[in-house]
């Protein structure tokens, strides 16, 4: 790769709906995203123009609020920020990884299980059909879900960790731990490499990535914006 050149996971909403997970994109011009009820994430192209930006407009719709993440640039007249949290972004930088005993894989029968742990722990968004994206694997005790992570964002010869969360009743037994090892596991066995996102304040999260061997790459923010109502008229 030569010197500035782009890395995939710069952009790897764009990079996952262009490669690897295409077959969820939906389209508008150059702008792309999952399914409503697959992911919030969308893709706009590095360097958005007004025809990009009238594109996402119309893919979601007037008044609707649309994630940006990654995007660093001005916002359009009209367009009003939501949401905005720094966030960080790790790469795996010498994990051991192993499968676990304890952990299954969860499938779509385990939807509203998982639905509830998410609502319970609040790791970030999941959604009914979140489960498609990857690989999940979960840890029950006495039949229930008690712990889970699995795969979210895929961009070619990655795949993100996401959705890791435990039950306050069980915290502290290295269950989370487990998992993200056990699902890293797994991508490095396809060859690939894991990567994930957190909260820049999320220091104790950020912490355990680093002692497992999760390292910073870059630093990045979580944006949510708001399409206008009424977009500007376009000047001929």
């Amino acid at each position: 790769m030569t010197a500035g050149a782009p890395h995939v996971l710069d952009n790897p909403a764009l990079a996952s709906l262009t490669g690897p997970h295409a077959h969820f994109a939906e389209k508008r011009g150059r702008v792309l995203r999952y399914p409503v009820d697959v992911s919030p994430w969308l893709a706009m192209p590095d360097a958005p123009d007004a025809g990009d930006w009238a594109d996402l407009a119309a893919l979601a719709g007037p008044g609707a609020e649309v994630p940006l993440t990654a995007y660093a640039g001005q916002l359009p007249v009209g367009w009003e920020i939501t949401f905005h949290v720094e966030g960080v972004q790790l790469v795996d930088d010498g994990l051991t990884t192993a499968p676990d005993p304890e952990a299954v894989r969860l499938g779509p029968a385990d939807v509203p299980e998982i639905l509830d742990l998410i609502e319970r722990t609040r790791p970030g968004p999941f959604l009914p059909r979140t489960i498609e994206m990857g690989t999940y694997l979960g840890i029950r005790r006495d039949g229930a879900l008690v712990a889970m992570a699995g795969e979210r964002l895929h961009p070619p010869g990655w795949t993100e960790i996401s959705a890791v969360c435990t039950d306050p009743a069980v915290r502290g037994q290295g269950l989370a731990t487990r998992l993200i090892l056990a699902v890293a596991h797994g991508i490095r066995e396809r060859g690939e490499t894991p990567f994930l996102h957190t909260g820049a304040q999320n220091t104790g999260a950020i912490r355990l990535y680093e002692s497992l061997g999760f390292r910073l790459r870059r630093t990045t923010a979580f944006l949510a914006a708001r399409v206008p109502e009424r977009l500007p008229e376009a000047v001929s």
